[in-house]
C-alpha cells in the first residue's frame, strides 16, 4: 500500500491540534476533581473552560486523524502522529512557561530523526 502526502498531511494537522489538548487539560486540572466524576456532577466538570476546550481539541484531533489513516500504512503514519510529543514540549513551554531542557531537547531530535528516516527509506 502506498502512503499518500494527504495521509501524512492529515495525520500531521491532527498531530498539531493533539499538542495543545494537554497544554488545557493541564490548566483544567486545578480544578478537576474525580469525586465529581463519580458523584455525576457534569455542571461543574462543564464550566471547566480548560478541561472542555482540551477534550475538544482531541475531538477534533481525531476527526482529522481517523481520514488520515486511510491515506496509507500505519507503520509510516503512526509515526508521524508522534510528533504530538514534540508540540506538548512547544506549547508547554509557550502557554504553561514549562522549561525544554537537553533531555527534552534530545528527546524532540530523536522523534524528528525517527520520522525522517521513515520518510527516507519508506
Amino acid at each position: 500500500m502506498t502512503t499518500h502526502w494527504w495521509g501524512i498531511t492529515l495525520v500531521a494537522i491532527s498531530s498539531l491540534i493533539a499538542g495543545l489538548g494537554p497544554t488545557f487539560l493541564k490548566r483544567g486540572s486545578d480544578n478537576f476533581d474525580l469525586k465529581d466524576v463519580f458523584k455525576l456532577k457534569l455542571k461543574k466538570l462543564v464550566k471547566n473552560k480548560n478541561l472542555v476546550k482540551g477534550a475538544l481539541l482531541y475531538f477534533l484531533a481525531t476527526l482529522f486523524f481517523v481520514p488520515g489513516l486511510r491515506g496509507g500504512e500505519i507503520s509510516i503514519l503512526y509515526p508521524v502522529a508522534s510528533s504530538t510529543y514534540i508540540w506538548v514540549c512547544i506549547f508547554s513551554n509557550i502557554i504553561l512557561k514549562e522549561k525544554i531542557n537537553i533531555t527534552k531537547a534530545f528527546g524532540i531530535a530523536l522523534i524528528i530523526l525517527g520520522i525522517s528516516l521513515l520518510g527516507i527509506f519508506r
